[in-house]
């Protein structure tokens, strides 16, 4: 192939890796967006037993909001502040209730109902997408010593490449160096005859 061919090949690569990516930024925007950047989704990772055998221990649930919601949805909502738990998130299957009067939810493992009545406004969504132990990967990346061993690799490497930029015009130096001795040594001197007559 002709440097001309791989050139075109190579910019047909990136064309096309750049429209996927900007078909995979779109999709994102529309439908994986969260909440709290004005998208229509909401992250939660399930916590427990109370969901199993549906949802286990480190899942992560993409949860979306609908007008409405009914008897069978599983649904995530935040447990009232002025209440035991208040500020957590909950992902709960409907089994009763109303708009109006409060939603009752009960995890699929558990024997009895939640003591919780969210309402309309409480509930975050509807489960949309589950990604299996993808919360549990989260969560550990967000641990601190998780947090501090990216830290100090990220530092080593930067001070690898700080000595690494620092040593190359020495390298270089010597290497000049080595190549004019050498330069030096086959050089041979010029010599200057004269020749004397009489006459």
């Amino acid at each position: 192939m002709t440097e001309r061919g791989r050139r075109r090949r190579r910019l047909v690569a990136n064309l096309a890796f750049a429209i996927l990516f900007i078909a995979a930024c779109a999709a994102w925007f529309v439908a994986l967006r969260p909440a709290p950047l004005g998208g229509p989704a909401t992250y939660v990772i399930v916590r427990g037993v109370s969901m199993e055998p549906t949802y286990h221990a480190g899942d992560l649930v993409i949860v979306r909001r609908r007008p409405d919601y009914r008897v069978g949805d599983i649904v995530a909502y935040t447990i009232p502040a002025d209440e035991v738990g208040g500020g957590l998130s909950v992902i709960h299957r409907i089994v009763g209730g109303s708009r109006d009067t409060g939603f009752e939810t009960k995890g699929d493992n558990n024997a009895a109902s939640d003591p919780w009545r969210p309402t309309l406004g409480q509930i975050e969504g509807t489960a949309w997408l589950v990604l299996p132990k993808t919360g549990a990967i989260l969560s550990s990346l967000r641990a601190p010593i998780t947090l501090a061993s990216f830290a100090a690799a990220a530092a080593v490497a930067m001070v690898i490449y700080r000595q690494g930029g620092q040593e190359e015009p020495e390298h270089r130096r010597r290497a000049e160096q080595r190549t004019a001795e050498r330069h030096s040594d086959g050089r041979v001197p010029a010599r200057s005859s004269t020749t004397s007559g009489s006459g």
